[in-house]
């Protein structure tokens, strides 16, 4: 059997910020040390999902004021006057660095660090084909088979969806 030579340069790590993605980012930043691969960090600002059904109530200005206000609360309260899409890439440009501080031996690259907002699974395989990454790695909920039922489902999209190998990665039991 001839077995194909795996090259590994670019690995999409997609995190929502959890602790499974947080566990995940120890097996991304491991492949890359052992590829020399560089990661890039994506995180996705779900979109409401009903939001088609509601303009469909309410005309569009209204449904855009209701956001804007509910937005601009939820922002200030959680980080002060900073744009949360600013905000997070400053928290996760300081995860990086300070995974980079703690592992002497985890000397992995971060080509970019990604905010976008969008359906996740979606985003999450565009992004992937876009910057042609080798590997996406990425958390999921589930702790039990139960539970792999009822959630992870971004996470089954993406593995169902994408065109490139995904690496999902469960907490430990």
């Amino acid at each position: 059997m001839n077995l194909p030579n795996i090259q590994i340069k670019k690995i999409l790590y997609a995190t929502d910020l959890s602790e499974s993605a947080v566990h995940a980012f120890s097996y991304a930043v491991s492949l890359a040390n052992m590829y020399g691969a560089g990661i890039t960090i994506l995180h996705v600002l779900a979109e409401f999902p009903g939001e088609e059904f509601i303009t469909n109530m309410i005309n569009a200005d209204t449904w855009q004021e209701i956001k804007n206000r509910n937005y601009s609360e939820a922002r200030n309260q959680l980080i002060g006057k900073k744009r949360g899409p600013v905000a997070l890439k400053e928290v996760l440009q300081a995860f990086s660095e300070e995974a980079k501080a703690d592992g002497e031996d985890q000397a992995f690259i971060t080509d970019e660090i990604l905010i976008q907002s969008g359906s996740p699974a979606e985003v999450i395989v565009e992004t992937a084909k876009k910057l042609s990454c080798d590997l996406i790695v990425m958390g999921t909920h589930g702790q039990s088979a139960i539970a792999d039922v009822l959630i992870g489902s971004t996470a089954k999209w993406v593995v169902r969806q994408s065109p490139i190998p995904v690496l999902v990665i469960r907490l430990p039991l």
